[in-house]
């Protein structure tokens, strides 16, 4: 490999390495070198990648002088320990959403990233994502005029338990307000910046929920109103995002192509890659210059492995950071704002949110 590479190690092997973070990094050999992984137990990682050094421990993995960054997909308790060890031995992180468990750790990694100099980049994949790249478009061009109303769910249907999930076990950042919720909340953020007052509705639904497995949260910005859902007893969904502006609409059904097929054990290569089928559009219906518009809207491709490249772009040559520890941190605020607002059955103000730019 070349020395303009950034070797990097991954901390854990489950859905998370596998799906969203490997297939990129070992896809784009001109920008990274894959050195190690951490598994516990087994040796899976190393009959998968035969190149690479299996290590015990994140002390281990850490220590090794070669590494320049380290991919955090382990479990959310650890997100704070792990990124915390990583950036003060000098190492780059990428932290899997949400980020941290409470903003006082988010807050903490916040200003250690800041002192150490190095790059924390909070893994938001779904900017990379073809229905947020085409709402980003029509947003900015103000097809729909003001926007006064942006809807968005994340809704699935898997009524029966998941042995041995951790994310669905009674755990300090378990559920889905925290698994689905850091998603369209950080979207929300992007798109709309910081709200003046929230309202959360957050359920345990399922007979054999131990964590929430329902939400439905109500941003307030004054003239804008955002919605964002998820829930996972919704066997028929409806769509995904609905967008009301003063001059008209936009609806969107179905997902981005690109998880399905890496869970599907594809690779990220092809000119299809990312792109979604002509029916999956969404509608356009609205005024553009004095006549209505209601067609089909293309969808931009996704590309989660423009991640990747945006990263190495920061590290290697100084380019601005796109998903900083701040928007992690704010993402976080939200959801203990609305768990606040659940909890007191009110609206609360949403404060302590940090001041940082998403564009």
């Amino acid at each position: 490999m070349a020395q303009s590479t950034i070797k990097t190690g991954v901390a854990g092997y489950g859905i998370s390495a596998k799906v969203f973070h490997l297939p990129f990094i070992t896809s784009q050999t001109d920008e990274y070198e894959l050195v190690s992984i951490l598994q516990r137990k087994g040796d899976e990682a190393k009959e998968k990648y035969p190149f690479i050094k299996t290590v015990r421990s994140i002390e281990e993995m850490i220590s090794d002088p070669q590494l320049d960054l380290i991919v955090i997909t382990t479990p959310n308790d650890t997100h704070f320990p792990y990124s915390k060890m990583a950036l003060e031995a000098g190492k780059n992180v990428v932290l899997e959403k949400p980020f941290t468990n409470t903003t006082e750790e988010a807050r903490q990694l916040v200003e250690i990233a800041r002192k150490s100099g190095k790059t924390l980049s909070v893994y938001q994949n779904r900017r990379y994502v073809s229905d947020f790249r085409t709402m980003r478009e029509i947003i900015d061009k103000k097809l729909l005029g003001e926007i006064h109303e942006f809807e968005a769910h994340y809704d699935r249907y898997r009524a029966e338990e998941r042995p041995n999930a951790w994310r669905e076990a009674a755990l300090p950042g378990s559920g889905i307000l925290y698994d689905l919720g850091a998603h369209i909340i950080d979207q929300a953020l992007y798109f709309f910046g910081m709200p003046q007052n929230i309202t959360a509705d957050i359920r345990l639904q399922r007979s054999h929920a131990r964590v929430d497995d329902y939400f439905n949260i109500w941003l307030d910005y004054g003239f804008n109103k955002v919605i964002l859902h998820a829930g996972m007893l919704v066997r028929e969904p409806g769509p995904r995002y609905m967008i009301q502006g003063t001059r008209g609409s936009f609806i969107k059904y179905g997902e981005d192509p690109q998880e399905a097929r890496l869970r599907a054990g594809e690779l990220p290569h092809g000119e299809d890659w990312g792109k979604e089928k002509e029916a999956t559009w969404g509608l356009l219906h609205t005024e553009i210059n004095g006549s209505i518009v209601k067609e089909k809207y293309p969808s931009h491709t996704g590309s989660y492995a423009d991640y990747y490249h945006d990263l190495y772009q920061t590290i290697m040559n100084g380019a601005p950071l796109q998903e900083k520890p701040e928007h992690g941190y704010n993402t976080i605020r939200i959801i203990e704002l609305a768990i606040q607002s659940h909890n007191e059955k009110r609206t609360v103000a949403c404060t302590g949110l940090m001041d940082v730019s998403y564009r």
